[in-house]
């Protein structure tokens, strides 16, 4: 009955966070709402901070084992969006200020029944700063400031120390799309990313008098794009690569040769080997297309995050739960999607599972995008997500998790980057 009872007030935080929208590193009023909250819910609440707006607090103490359920607090840029807002261009066209939501309507149902004392693991609830892989001007000047060492929040996260006594991540998700019956997704797998640039240098001359001695960098890049279509056909399937060029910088005016275009483009695959194959033959298309018309190129590679393969082994207590559930009546398994996130990252050094859910309408990321069955996103599933963790109560089997370093997470990192 809590859930219900608490409804409204959940609600009302969801939209206030929705109408409030802040990008990553930059979320301080949705950090206070939180803070507001929990403090309220539980004034004996010890909360740690970390990452700019980044809070942690934990229920219980358990038997070894400490699960981290994450709710990510920052928005997209839209500034097209319909609740965008105006100064910043932050929209929450993704679905994260329902994960905030939803992890506040647990937390409090598990303090307010005390059932987190009757489980044998701890349970820690951590909100996560910059999930999204944008607004990289301002996350440079953090970078160059020393305030952070990674663009997304769970990497920087890893690198404080945050996850180091966390055994396994728990996520939720907007689903994108809409479904005519509420709907749950497990075991849906997110691809790898890493970013390119690749500045083309030519020789400018005047475009009318003297093109003869010209060396035209857009040729070289419009070379470039046509190499990376022509090479669609042959990268695998399977690894559902996309790649998606654009011109970011360039010296072009209509009467003068450019000699300067840079062009940047993410590459997404489903596993780090291939990303790394891909990369190569990327960068060769770039040498290639820039000899072919007498110039160079300058390639540059930034990671972005890595693949996301769900962890089988805890969705099993996901799909259990919802076999006994009554009141979701759909579920999507074994669907993965190219798009990314950090929680890729994560899931290298701790299983790691996210629990998708219905409930939206318009397109994600697009300008449209809204919940519109609030009553399933922060009533019912929430109570799901209680019988979830009940079913993991005195079930888990030790063997069957794994834990890797940061040590070793960066020596991946740095062997992704160099190529």
């Amino acid at each position: 009955m809590l859930f219900k009872e608490q409804y409204e007030e959940i609600a009302a935080i969801a939209r206030t966070i929705f109408e409030n929208p802040e990008l990553g590193y930059k979320e301080v009023k949705t950090r206070q709402t939180v803070i507001d909250f929990l403090t309220k819910t539980n004034p004996d609440i010890e909360l740690e901070t970390f990452s700019t707006t980044g809070l942690k607090a934990s229920l219980g103490s358990g038997s070894g084992l400490n699960i981290a359920f994450i709710a990510e607090l920052d928005a997209v840029y839209a500034p097209s969006h319909w609740c965008a807002d105006s100064e910043t261009g932050a929209a929450h066209n993704c679905g994260h200020y329902s994960q905030v939501a939803i992890a506040l309507a647990l937390y409090r149902y598990l303090v307010v029944t005390e059932r987190y004392r009757a489980f044998d693991y701890k349970l820690t609830f951590i909100f996560v700063p910059a999930e999204e892989y944008l607004d990289l001007a301002y996350r440079d000047e953090l970078l160059a400031n020393k305030q952070i060492s990674y663009y997304g929040g769970k990497p920087e996260a890893m690198k404080l120390g945050v996850f180091d006594d966390i055994d396994i991540g728990i996520c939720v998700h907007s689903m994108g799309g809409q479904y005519p019956e509420r709907t749950i997704e497990t075991n849906c797998d997110l691809a790898g990313f890493l970013y390119k640039r690749y500045t083309f240098q030519g020789k400018t001359t005047h475009a009318g008098f003297d093109p003869f001695s010209a060396v035209n960098a857009y040729s070289i890049s419009t070379l470039f794009n046509v190499a990376l279509g022509l090479s669609r056909q042959q990268l695998k399937d399977s690894e559902k690569v996309r790649i998606n060029p654009i011109v970011m910088e360039s010296d072009m005016s209509t009467n003068v040769i450019p000699s300067r275009v840079t062009v940047g483009t993410d590459l997404r695959t489903h596993t780090v080997d291939y990303m790394k194959e891909v990369a190569v033959k990327m960068d060769d298309a770039a040498k290639g297309s820039a000899l072919a018309l007498q110039g160079t190129v300058a390639v540059q590679t930034q990671m972005g995050y890595l693949p996301f393969v769900q962890n089988r082994y805890l969705s099993e207590f996901v799909m259990e739960a919802f076999h006994e559930n009554g009141e979701i009546t759909a579920i999507r398994n074994e669907s993965s999607v190219s798009a990314a996130g950090d929680v890729g990252d994560l899931s290298f050094m701790i299983p790691c599972i996210q629990i998708g859910y219905s409930g939206f309408a318009g397109t994600i990321h697009g300008n449209d995008f809204k919940d519109d069955d609030p009553e399933y996103i922060y009533e019912v599933f929430p109570r799901f997500l209680s019988e979830v963790l009940e079913r993991m109560n005195g079930r888990i089997d030790k063997s069957k998790l794994y834990k890797r370093s940061y040590e070793v997470y960066q020596q991946l990192i740095s062997s992704i980057s160099e190529k």
